[in-house]
């Protein structure tokens, strides 16, 4: 599939809304960085930013009926309240419009098998949406600071795949450790009802997580957008939305504006 297919996949990826300053403005803006948004094309797809608003059903179901794909981004740490915690000293303030946007966004992705990567804050979102825990802050965990450098500087650590994953079938069937990009302070504890734990750190930390009940369903903690020469992870969703597409186009809707199943009549 190429950049110049008519036909590509229309993929939504979820952005930041943050204090932003450019030239001579400094106002709450919605943004993305580039290498998001141009993974997905370089795989495909055509990208489509959807920013944090109001988390009603009918709307995020109307954004839902126009998408192939999900992404749903790094970011900010998600709300320890949202999982039943006090907020360690480490924790980012809340951002709740949008947690709340993507855990809607997560909740009808699922309802509808739409075909989602959740990247970073996204595996962590996912996985709190499904009812699991973070750990708040790792160095307190593994007694090291490795996997959030900080100033902006992503660490490389080696992850391994679990065999029998999707990951590991986007992967090539990887036998050995895969080295990628880490940036976060934060990581699963108790997993959310439905997911699998599909690659690990060799100290234990969970680095992705899958959706087993849905056709594409993966989160991965590292960010892949990071590493312009490998588009595995991202190639796989678009390949996914595609067929998801497909599918759609082929039979009737199954679903109403809320993106929940619609009731046979009795």
């Amino acid at each position: 599939m190429s950049a110049s297919d008519p036909a590509r996949p229309l993929i939504g990826l979820t952005t930041y809304l943050e204090q932003s300053r450019t030239g001579v403005w400094d106002v709450p803006a919605a943004f993305l960085p580039r290498v998001y948004f141009d993974s997905v094309i370089r795989a495909g797809g055509i990208a489509v930013l959807l920013p944090p608003q109001p988390a009603d059903p009918d709307s995020v179901g109307r954004v839902l009926d126009s998408l192939d794909g999900l992404v749903v981004t790094g970011g900010k740490d998600v709300d320890p309240a949202r999982y039943g915690q006090a907020a360690h000293p480490a924790t980012d303030e809340p951002r709740p419009d949008r947690d709340a946007w993507e855990d809607e966004l997560f909740r009808q992705a699922i309802d509808r098998r739409l075909p989602f990567l959740g990247i970073c804050r996204g595996a962590q979102l996912l996985n709190v949406a499904l009812g699991g825990t973070l750990h708040q802050h790792l160095p307190d965990l593994v007694g090291h600071g490795r996997y959030q450098a900080g100033e902006g500087v992503f660490n490389t650590v080696d992850v391994r795949v679990e065999p029998q994953s999707r990951l590991h079938g986007l992967f090539d069937a990887l036998a050995g450790p895969h080295s990628v990009p880490v940036y976060h302070h934060q990581s699963i504890d108790a997993l959310g009802d439905g997911l699998v734990v599909s690659a690990r750190t060799a100290d234990g930390v969970i680095q992705a997580v899958e959706l087993p009940a849905v056709p594409f369903g993966v989160a991965v903690q590292w960010h892949p957008e990071q590493v312009a020469d490998d588009l595995r992870l991202f190639t796989g969703l678009v390949e996914a939305a595609d067929r998801h597409r497909a599918g759609r186009d082929h039979t009737p809707a199954d679903h109403d504006s809320t993106g929940h199943g619609r009731k046979d009549p009795s």
